[in-house]
């Protein structure tokens, strides 16, 4: 059974004079506890297809369908509340408070969902060493390179137990071996929790690892 389900999804931007259409007609399913990797050119959408399947951003028309819940008919409210508990992003360029430590970052989406604090600390703990950063716990984003910086977001992403993570590049800033080890604590999590991804990547070893690799070209998705 599908977990994310996708139909007719369209989506076009307006700039000046110019229509671009960015998807046409796009659909894709993605089986519970699958890793999928999308790849393509640089800016053919990938990032704009990751926003529309987490609710970040809202399509033309068409159907997203995630963990049983219809993103479409959603009012914003509720959508934010879904994007909390089932959905983890890990984004291309980090998002992470800078007034924060490494830590408190992670632990911001569990104090949204209202979680106790002494678990927060726990799971942030947990994740962090889990991503090789035990060491960098009180630190600023502005005290971390930027590899580090994206090992936080990681965990972030991942700390809410997700339904769905969706990941943008996340092994853009990683050295061969810290994203070798990214792609194993995924892989971990899969196992542990049942979660299941969609990464965009132009990693060729990333995407090989993968469980399906589907290409996004001219607005629609194909095998890679």
């Amino acid at each position: 059974m599908a977990l994310v389900a996708v139909r007719g999804l369209n989506k076009t931007y307006v700039v000046g004079s110019q229509h671009i259409h960015v998807l046409r007609d796009l659909e894709l399913e993605v089986a519970a506890g699958e890793m999928v990797a999308v790849v393509g050119a640089s800016g053919v959408g990938k990032s704009t297809l990751l926003h529309l399947l987490g609710g970040l951003d809202r399509a033309d028309s068409g159907v997203v369908q995630a963990a049983g819940v219809e993103l479409t008919q959603l009012p914003d409210g509720e959508l934010v509340a879904f994007r909390n508990r089932s959905v983890g992003f890990v984004f291309q360029f980090h998002h992470l408070l800078p007034e924060f430590t490494a830590a408190e970052n992670v632990e911001m989406p569990m104090r949204i969902a209202k979680l106790p604090h002494e678990e927060s600390r726990r799971r942030a703990a947990d994740l962090l060493a889990r991503v090789g950063l035990s060491e960098r716990v009180t630190h600023r984003p502005g005290m971390l390179s930027g590899g580090e910086q994206q090992r936080v977001a990681v965990a972030r992403a991942l700390v809410m137990r997700p339904a769905v993570l969706l990941a943008d590049e996340p092994t853009g800033d990683l050295d061969e071996t810290t994203a070798e080890s990214l792609h194993l604590l995924l892989r971990d999590m899969h196992a542990e929790h049942g979660l299941t991804s969609i990464i965009a990547t132009h990693n060729p070893r990333l995407a090989a690892a993968c469980d399906r690799v589907l290409r996004l070209e001219r607005g629609q998705l194909h095998p890679a």
